[in-house]
């Protein structure tokens, strides 16, 4: 049996010819490996927003098109008038699911809680992305932001699904927002319940309800949608996606902007020497990777964070030398014995850990095991939940965390690369810290002419493959299904919306 194969994932069993028939009109059931983590999740507080917005409960200043390119959203313009000063002016006629009109003072008191600790909207993340000094109004459709230092991000942040505009709640809606459907209930870890805002100000929504029911497992998922228990999948399984569309069910495939990397332990243990990281990296044959996890459903060997054609990708090329790692690993001080690399008298052992919730996650970490295998060096994976995996990398009790995320959510290229390894980045499991870089990607967000701008990611990321900061190994196709009939829907590059207003079943 090849290397490859004893990763492909088995065939689902057969089921009836076709796929059952919706369950009720007008419904739109959803399987999703995340959901909500509070009987009312407030929009702001972590990454609560992506799915009030996927499911088109809240809306923001700004939006992020197809062609991730920057669109005002409540917002009708957003201006610069100092370097620090922006001036955005809102759409009028925008309503609440309440009723009441949105204003500049509403929309203040909406982001204020952002940054107030012990609120429930507050996001550590989204104030140091935001960077506020002070926000004020210019009449009631004018919101003046101050940043305390100049920030060609951020128009991009105001993009953010946590920054949802929000007025006051009230026991008929917890969460008030302003898109085309109200949110109606919350089961933590198991369903997202929104209905139709019938006074939508862009049309009445093309269904009644949208259910999100949370499933871990993409398996589980799979067999719940062909036993008509859902009505859509997102990120259904790769391997099965072919077969699906063949028993009737439209499939939906786009590149997005999602990364599988390995966030590396940079503060002690092997990985903390740069030559094993890049020993590492380079013995991963990341296109023999795409071509076993995928399925041919789309994918690509990654260089670099960002994918080519998605805006911000250097030119940096995936490399597989197994002769380079080795050469490496000798300059790190290791010796190979009996085709065993030793490092101080120990065998080099590598132990790697990622989560179940995407099914390529897990056959990419035990392909990574045996591609190090191959070498010389022992590697150990352990497959668990996300916060275990990520503690574990924190703690320093794991050398590398397979993980898989957007790397452009708004659109720029700033945020997730200052929160994944900026030396006080609030995802800097790793703790990779490096000063170069650090100034650098400050410089990213001084910077406002576009071409300079790009020149300063492309020395970010040349700086990160040369330093093996954090390793990447594919970028990823997402892979939806659906029951036929579903219309106004589309992959969305980086996957933070969904139902829009035009979302809809036809017979």
């Amino acid at each position: 049996m090849s290397l490859f194969s004893r990763f492909a994932l088995s065939a689902f069993v057969a089921f009836a010819p076709a796929l059952p028939a919706m369950a009720q009109e007008g419904s739109l059931r959803i399987s999703n490996a995340f959901g909500p983590n509070a009987e009312v999740p407030d929009p702001r507080a972590g990454f609560n927003g992506w799915m009030s917005n996927q499911t088109g409960v809240t809306e923001t200043l700004m939006g992020i098109d197809y062609d991730l390119n920057l669109y005002p959203r409540i917002a009708e313009s957003i201006e610069q008038t100092s370097p620090t000063t922006w001036r955005v002016t809102l759409r009028d006629g925008v309503k609440f699911h309440d009723g009441s009109p949105v204003t500049a003072q509403s929309v203040v008191d909406a982001i204020e809680p952002i940054s107030q600790e012990g609120h429930a909207g507050n996001n550590a993340r989204v104030a140091k992305l935001l960077d506020l000094a002070s926000m004020s109004t210019g009449g009631d459709n004018i919101v003046v932001f101050e940043t305390r230092s100049p920030n060609a991000a951020f128009p991009w942040t105001l993009a953010e699904p946590a920054i949802a505009i929000l007025g006051p709640e009230s026991d008929a809606y917890p969460i008030n927002a302003t898109g085309p459907y109200v949110f109606r209930e919350a089961i933590p870890d198991q369903l997202y319940r929104v209905e139709a805002n019938t006074d939508y100000r862009l049309g009445a929504p093309g269904l009644k309800e949208v259910r999100v029911v949370v499933s871990s497992d993409p398996a589980s998922a799979a067999l719940a949608f062909e036993a008509g228990e859902v009505d859509m999948v997102i990120n259904y399984p790769e391997t099965d996606f072919k077969r699906i569309q063949e028993k009737g069910a439209l499939g939906f495939s786009a590149s997005t902007a999602r990364l599988y990397f390995y966030t590396v332990n940079a503060a002690d243990g092997p990985m903390s020497n740069p030559l094993i990281r890049r020993a590492v990296s380079v013995a991963i044959d990341r296109q023999g990777i795409v071509n076993a996890v995928t399925s041919g459903v789309g994918g690509s060997a990654a260089g670099t964070m960002f994918p080519e054609g998605k805006g911000w990708a250097a030119d940096i090329p995936a490399v597989y030398d197994m002769a380079r790692a080795e050469a490496l690993l000798a300059e790190a001080g290791a010796a190979k014995e009996d085709g065993q690399w030793m490092l101080d008298g120990e065998p080099l052992e590598i132990d790697i850990v990622t989560y179940s919730s995407r099914a390529a996650l897990a056959p990419t970490a035990e392909l990574t095991q045996a591609f190090l295998q191959v070498i010389g060096v022992k590697a150990n994976v352990r497959v668990g939940e996300y916060g275990a995996s990520n503690d574990a990398i924190a703690a320093g009790d794991a050398d590398m965390f397979l993980q898989a995320w957007v790397m452009t959510p708004q659109g720029d290229p700033s945020a997730v690369l200052e929160t994944l390894l900026k030396s006080d980045g609030g995802s800097n499991a790793g703790r990779y810290a490096n000063s170069e870089l650090d100034k650098l990607l400050d410089e990213g967000r001084l910077t406002f002419e576009q071409e300079k701008r790009e020149a300063v990611y492309d020395k970010v990321q040349e700086l990160i493959a040369a330093d093996a900061a954090l390793i990447p190994v594919f970028h990823v196709n997402q892979v939806n299904v659906a029951r036929p009939g579903l219309t106004g829907y589309a992959v969305h590059p980086t996957e933070t919306y969904w139902v829009t207003h035009e979302t809809k079943f036809t017979k």
